[in-house]
C-alpha cells in the first residue's frame, strides 16, 4: 500500500498556516506532506509553530527535502555547473546546513531527507567525479550521525550513472545508511536523461520515495524539456506505476508540482491519475474534523 503526499514547497506558501490551507484543498493527498526543512532550519519559519500547525490538522509528514546553496536553475547550463554539492565556495555552508537539516529531521522523528546531489560525472577518472563523491559521502554521514538516511533526486545524471555512484558510495557511508534514490521521472524527461520506465526498473533496489511529476521533452538540444500536469506528458503512468507497485509496494508517492497557476488543481488531477492506475493500493489518512 502507498502512503500519498504532496510536496510543501509546489503550494508555495508563506508559513505553516498557509501551507495547512493549501494542503487542505488538495483534497485528501493534501493529508501527508514532504516538507521543506530550510526555512524551518534557517527559523523563516517557526519550528514548533510548523509542527503545531501540522499536528493540529492530522497532516502526516512523511520524509524532509533540502536544498543546496548556489544553484542556479535558469538554464541547463547554469544548473549544471552550480548545482547539488558542485560549488566550491559553497560547500563549507552546504555541509553545515544538510547536519543542522538531520538534526532537525531527527527532532521530528523523519528517517529520509531527499535533495539533488547536482550533475555527478559519469567517468571514474574525471577528477570532479571524486570530488563530488566524497562531498556527498560527507553529507550522507552527517545525516547517518542523526539516524536520518539520503535519497538524491533522479535526472540530472542518467540511470547507469547514477547506479554506479550509489554502489561506490555504499561501500564508503555507514552500513545501514548507503545513499538511496528519490525517483521523480518528470527529471528524466526534463534533462533528457533517458526513459523513466527503464530507469525505474534499473535503479528500484535503491528506491526509497517516488516524485509523481510528469513532462514533454524538449525540441531543441541543450534547453529544458515543459513541466505539466500530470497525465498530460510524457510519463506512461500505466507502465510506471505498475513497475513501482511491483518492485515497491510499499514506496510513498508523493506529488510534486514547480509550474502552472493553479497547483492545487493541478495536485487533484495527479492523485486521480493515482487512484486510477493503482485502485485499492493508495492509502490517505482521514480527514481531521
Amino acid at each position: 500500500m502507498h502512503d500519498v503526499g504532496v510536496c510543501s514547497w509546489s503550494l508555495k506558501p508563506d508559513g505553516p498556516a498557509q501551507l495547512v490551507e493549501r494542503l487542505r484543498a488538495c483534497g485528501p493527498a493534501g493529508r501527508a506532506v514532504q516538507v521543506a526543512l530550510d526555512p524551518i532550519r534557517e527559523a523563516r519559519w517557526d519550528e514548533h509553530a510548523t509542527r503545531g500547525a501540522l499536528a493540529a490538522a492530522g497532516v502526516r509528514v512523511l520524509s524532509g527535502m533540502m536544498g543546496t546553496r548556489g544553484e542556479d536553475y535558469s538554464t541547463l547550463d547554469t544548473i549544471r555547473a552550480t548545482g547539488g554539492v558542485r560549488l566550491d565556495e559553497h560547500w563549507p555552508a552546504n555541509l553545515g546546513a544538510a547536519s543542522g537539516n538531520a538534526r532537525l529531521a531527527r527532532a521530528w522523528g523523519l528517517d529520509l531527507v531527499t535533495f539533488h546531489a547536482g550533475f555527478l560525472p559519469h567517468d571514474a577518472a574525471d577528477p570532479l567525479r571524486a570530488v563530488m563523491l566524497d562531498r556527498v559521502r560527507q553529507m550522507v554521514c552527517a545525516f547517518a550521525d542523526e539516524g536520518v538516511r539520503v535519497a538524491f533526486e533522479t535526472g540530472q545524471e542518467d540511470a547507469p550513472t547514477l547506479l554506479g555512484v550509489l554502489e561506490e558510495l555504499a561501500a564508503a557511508c555507514p552500513k545501514g545508511f548507503a545513499p538511496g534514490v528519490n525517483f521523480d521521472p518528470a527529471n528524466m524527461i526534463l534533462y533528457g536523461m533517458g526513459d523513466p520506465v527503464a530507469a525505474l526498473s534499473l535503479l528500484a533496489p535503491h528506491v526509497r520515495q517516488v516524485h509523481v511529476k510528469d513532462a514533454v521533452p524538449t525540441a531543441v538540444a541543450g534547453t529544458w524539456g515543459r513541466e505539466v500536469v500530470v497525465g498530460t506528458g510524457a510519463v506512461d503512468w500505466a507502465r510506471f506505476l505498475a513497475e513501482v507497485d511491483r518492485r515497491l509496494p510499499d514506496v510513498a508517492l508523493v506529488i510534486e508540482r514547480e509550474a502552472g497557476a493553479d497547483r492545487s488543481a493541478d495536485i487533484l488531477a495527479a492523485a486521480d491519475v493515482l487512484a486510477r492506475h493503482l485502485p485499492g493500493r493508495v492509502r490517505v489518512r482521514e480527514a481531521r474534523a
